[in-house]
């Protein structure tokens, strides 16, 4: 009797076979590396226009589901690979850090936002990297959080801030600004965490 596809994953991974690269997780990952160039495009095209905010919008959140369900998909039928590992942060990093920096050349978010959260983000990357053959520093509740007021605030900022009614347009800055907070509080911390995982595993080694 053949495996039903379902159950391929599970055999593959008890028999310690590698997962493919080519498998949907890592198709997921690939499209929101192409979502992202489209994003920035529709953004630039009309910053004026809603419909092509609007638009911009829509690409940018279809590009957070796929992180949302490449992961889910990778851990539940154990298809977690190197090429996953590699640029499925690297992909995040690109849609988020391509929203930033395009928001601020357009003048409607100010570049200290885009610098100081681009700097943490791509090195709390490089510290995890660093540290990485002393132990892994895995995502905590805290930037967890961060992320969801970051992808929150974007969204709204996507759509045109300046366009939003008074309510949203205050909640948007509201949002933007703990997304601010949560950045720089949630950095110090995994700071803190690396040094305590550099400390150990020195300390076994030695």
């Amino acid at each position: 009797m053949t495996d039903s596809v379902s159950d391929q994953p599970r055999r593959a991974a008890s028999e310690g076979a590698r997962p493919s690269n080519w498998n949907v997780p890592n198709v997921l990952t690939v499209i929101r590396i192409i979502l992202v160039p489209v994003y920035v495009a529709f953004l630039f095209i009309g910053p004026e226009d809603f419909t092509w905010r609007l638009w911009a919008t829509i690409v940018f959140v279809v590009a957070m589901l796929t992180d949302l369900a490449d992961g889910h998909i990778a851990r539940k039928h154990n298809l977690v690979t190197d090429f996953g590992k590699l640029w499925d942060p690297v992909a995040d990093k690109a849609l988020t850090g391509a929203a930033f920096v395009s928001l601020s050349v357009l003048g409607e978010l100010p570049w200290y936002f885009t610098v100081i959260i681009l700097v943490r983000e791509w090195g709390i990357t490089w510290v995890r990297a660093a540290i990485a053959k002393y132990g892994i520093m895995a995502a905590n509740k805290g930037g967890k959080l961060k992320t969801l007021t970051q992808t929150f605030a974007l969204i709204l900022f996507s759509l045109g801030v300046s366009m939003l009614p008074g309510a949203v347009e205050f909640l948007a800055w509201v949002l933007m600004w703990a997304a601010l907070l949560l950045t720089v509080v949630t950095g110090f911390d995994y700071l803190r965490h690396a040094w305590a995982i550099r400390q150990k595993g020195r300390e076994q080694e030695g």
